[in-house]
C-alpha cells in the first residue's frame, strides 16, 4: 500500500502514514441503507470504525441513526442504496456534510432519468465535495462469510483513494484505483444486462462453449458502449467490468443469472432488477444507439418478449456469422 499525503480525518492531520500505522486510524462512517450490502459494509468496518447506520425503512429494533443528526460528523458516507433514491438523499444531506467528507456509492444502475450514481453526485453535491464509486466482485454473502472481495474505486484524486484504502486496510476487501469514473460506471451497469444472457444459456443447456463465446461477445460490446458513453478504451477488462461480469454471470447467489434462467423458461412475471431497469432506461432515454450491439439487442428482445428463447439464440448466431462471412 502507498503512503498517504496530508489528509484530514476525525480532526486529526496525518502525513506520510506507513502501512503499519494504518491500524491506528478510525473513521466516523455513515452507512446509508441496511440491506445486504449495507450489512456487508457493517461487517467489514464495525471492529475498527465508528458506524452510524440509516435506513429509510427501519426494521426490527435495530438502533438506526437519524440522518440529519449524524451526517454532519461523518468522514465517509457509504451509499449502500439503489441508485434511484440517491438524488433525494443527497439533497437532504449535501448542505450538512463537512467539506472533507467523502461520499462513496456502490450503486450499479441508472435512476429514472437515466443518470448514473456518479452523475447524480456531480449534479447534487457541492463542486468541491469529494465523491467516489466502488465497483467490482463484491458479493455480500461472501463478504459476510469472511471471503475475499475486490473493487475498483473510481475517484478524481489519490487522497480519496488513500482514505478508502486505509478504511478497509484491515479487511479482505482489496481495492484498486482508477480515474475512469465513466468507464467503471458503464462497465458495472451494463454487466447486469449481459449477465442475464449467461443464465439463459445455462438454463437452455447450450454448453460451456457457448458461455465462452458469450464472454468474448459481451466484453467486445461492453468496450464499445463504455467508449460511446465517455469511458476509456479497455476499461471493461478490469474488476468493474470483466471481474464483476464473471462473478454475476456464474455465481449461485446472482439475481441476474437467475433472471436469465427464468426468462429462458419463458417466465415473464416479476422480472425486475438493475439489468431489466437499465434496458428500460436506455430505450426510454435513447442513451446510445442499440442497433450497433447485436447481443444487447438479443437480451433486450428476450426480456421484452420471453418466448422461443432457444430459437432467438440460434437466429442471433446465424446473423452474426452471416455478417462475418460477408466481411
Amino acid at each position: 500500500m502507498h503512503n498517504l499525503t496530508e489528509t484530514e480525518s476525525s480532526g486529526t492531520t496525518y502525513r506520510a502514514i506507513k502501512k503499519y500505522d494504518y491500524m491506528t486510524i478510525s473513521f466516523k462512517i455513515l452507512i446509508l441503507g441496511h440491506g445486504e450490502m449495507g450489512q456487508a459494509m457493517e461487517y467489514l468496518l464495525k471492529d475498527r470504525h465508528t458506524l452510524d447506520i440509516w435506513d429509510k425503512f427501519p426494521k426490527n429494533s435495530y438502533p438506526y441513526t437519524i440522518l440529519e443528526e449524524n451526517a454532519p460528523r461523518a468522514d465517509i458516507v457509504l451509499f449502500c442504496l439503489p441508485v434511484n433514491p440517491h438524488r433525494e438523499v443527497i439533497q437532504q444531506i449535501a448542505s450538512l456534510l463537512k467539506p472533507s467528507c467523502l461520499c462513496v456509492s456502490i450503486a450499479k444502475g441508472l435512476d429514472e432519468t437515466g443518470k448514473t450514481a456518479a452523475q447524480i453526485f456531480a449534479e447534487n453535491l457541492p463542486s468541491d465535495q469529494p465523491y467516489a464509486l466502488l465497483y467490482g466482485p463484491m458479493i455480500s454473502e461472501e463478504i459476510r462469510s469472511d471471503r475475499y472481495a475486490f473493487g475498483q474505486l473510481g475517484c478524481g484524486n489519490l487522497a480519496s483513494f488513500h482514505r478508502i484504502q486505509v478504511c478497509f486496510s484491515h479487511t479482505k476487501l482489496f481495492i484498486e484505483h482508477t480515474t475512469d469514473i465513466a468507464g467503471i460506471s458503464w462497465s458495472v451497469i451494463m454487466k447486469n444486462v449481459y449477465a442475464m444472457a449467461f443464465g439463459m444459456v445455462d438454463e437452455l443447456k447450450l454448453g460451456d462453449n457457448m458461455r465462452g463465446y458469450l464472454s468474448v461477445a459481451a466484453l467486445q460490446e461492453l468496450n464499445q458502449i463504455v467508449q460511446a458513453m465517455g469511458g476509456q478504451p479497455n476499461s471493461p477488462y478490469h474488476l468493474a467490468g470483466l471481474g464483476d461480469l464473471i462473478t454475476t454471470a456464474t455465481s449461485e447467489h446472482s439475481h441476474h443469472h437467475e433472471l436469465g434462467r427464468r426468462l429462458a423458461r419463458e417466465e415473464a412475471h416479476d422480472i425486475s432488477g438493475e439489468g431489466p431497469h437499465t434496458l428500460k432506461m436506455i430505450h426510454q432515454h435513447q442513451l446510445f444507439n442499440t442497433q450497433n450491439y447485436p447481443l444487447f439487442r438479443l437480451i433486450s428482445d428476450v426480456v421484452t418478449y420471453p418466448h422461443n428463447v432457444r430459437l432467438k439464440f440460434h437466429n442471433y448466431l446465424e446473423q452474426i456469422y452471416a455478417r462475418s462471412s460477408k466481411n
